[in-house]
């Protein structure tokens, strides 16, 4: 008799690794810029072999990343999860357009800079009713990694999102010269150290460079920092 599949899920161990499990494809996904050097699409690259089971670095010091290898032990990370523990609708503010939303938590940028170009989607928002920026509008929110921006359309009263595949991205950042976070894509569930369940949101990153104000979720400090994941 096989044995059930795992539960998907990423716990967050106390000062130590997220420990996935569910056989969670990885892959890199890379920010690709157009001329002008904004951020306009992702680029996925070959999947990372995994186990059904595995434990992804959090403190930043594994010489094994993405996975980790129990440096955490021995640098004393402090993984104290600081994020609110509020609905994402509760988080965010909402901007009004004719026939769009914008809803945007702000505390929760990893700084992936899909809302710039174009003339940046908080004044796009406002000529939602021209059908070639209402597109551009839902794609460009679309592609913010973190969730921190959500397209509302308010004909239907539903907010308007990505199909993601249930799979965690390993985010490269070459205009900004640095790694990423990790990109929880599809509604993974999140379970703090100490038990309790973050809501499960179709798009989420964790920090992986350690130093982030809003553990376990990504502020956008590793490019400040230009945390390199090799």
């Amino acid at each position: 008799m096989s044995r059930p599949k795992a539960e998907v899920r990423v716990v967050v161990s106390k000062d130590g690794p997220y420990i996935v499990t569910g056989n969670v494809q990885l892959a890199t996904q890379t920010i690709v810029t157009d001329r002008d050097g904004g951020s306009e699409l992702w680029k996925q690259g070959a999947p990372v072999r995994t186990q059904e089971k595995y434990s992804l670095c959090r403190c930043g010091r594994s010489k094994k990343k993405p996975f980790c290898d129990g440096a955490h032990a021995k640098v004393g990370f402090d993984g104290t999860e600081t994020a609110s523990r509020e609905p994402y609708v509760d988080q965010a503010k909402v901007l009004d357009g004719p026939s769009m939303a914008l809803m945007d938590a702000e505390q929760l940028c990893a700084f992936g800079r899909f809302c710039d170009p174009h003339g940046k989607v908080w004044d796009q928002v406002g000529r939602t009713d021209d059908p070639h920026v209402r597109a551009m509008f839902i794609r460009q929110v679309g592609n913010c990694p973190a969730g921190r921006l959500v397209a509302w359309d308010k004909a239907t009263g539903k907010a308007l999102e990505p199909e993601l595949p249930v799979s965690i991205g390993l985010v490269e950042d070459p205009p900004e010269g640095c790694s990423g976070p990790l990109w929880l894509r599809g509604g993974i569930a999140v379970t703090s150290a100490d038990g309790f369940e973050y809501e499960a949101r179709n798009r989420a990153t964790l920090c992986r460079c350690g130093e982030s104000k809003n553990k376990p979720f990504c502020d956008g400090t590793h490019a400040s920092m230009k945390f390199h994941a090799t």
